[in-house]
């Protein structure tokens, strides 16, 4: 699973336009050692195809799967525009997760990122965060840690039997949003 990490983010980027933009997501991708320049190619052509825009202000540029041969190393690089750019579908973005991706992984990736389109302030707090690490956090889903205490601990449950006890202790741990639909 990818990890995403401060140095993976450039901050107050700016731009006329989304080519400008997605020329520097190309750039930045290039310099992280992550694609060859010809990448870039397989980024305006995918867009080409249809907008990459994701929701509250992020669009997750990716190339084609011709341009996979262009990728050198599977990760991302986010470029912050606090004062946004008009993407070519009228939508404005304030930041651009833009993905290299060898194979299918850039579908993880988006995976990762669907928990950000819960939130409707999210746009306008990523175009303001001050920091990398602050952009990071604000994309990266919250780890949830491990804990044992009154919330969690439940004593003299009326189970019959060891899979209703497990049963209802999957069912806690829901809750509290420890564990997924799939657990």
């Amino acid at each position: 699973m990818l990890t995403l990490r401060p140095e993976d983010v450039r901050l107050d980027c700016q731009a006329p336009d989304w080519r400008d933009a997605l020329e520097q997501a190309a750039e930045s991708l290039h310099r992280a050692g992550l694609t060859a320049p010809a990448y870039r190619d397989g980024l305006f052509q995918r867009e080409a195809q249809s907008s990459t825009y994701l929701g509250n202000a992020i669009a997750i540029p990716h190339g084609t799967p011709e341009s996979r041969e262009h990728v050198l190393a599977t990760g991302v690089r986010v470029l912050q525009f606090p004062a946004g750019v008009e993407w070519h579908d009228g939508q404005r973005i304030h930041v651009l997760v833009a993905i290299a991706a060898q194979s299918d992984e850039h579908l993880d990736i988006l995976r990762q990122l669907t928990h950000v389109l819960d939130d409707d302030r999210v746009g306008e707090r990523l175009a303001g965060a001050g920091s990398a690490a602050a952009v990071a956090a604000l994309l990266s889903k919250a780890q949830v840690e491990a804990r044992l205490d009154t919330d969690t601990l439940c004593l003299g449950f009326p189970a019959r039997d060891a899979r209703e006890l497990a049963l209802a202790g999957a069912a806690r741990l829901s809750q509290l949003g420890c564990v997924g639909g799939d657990f």
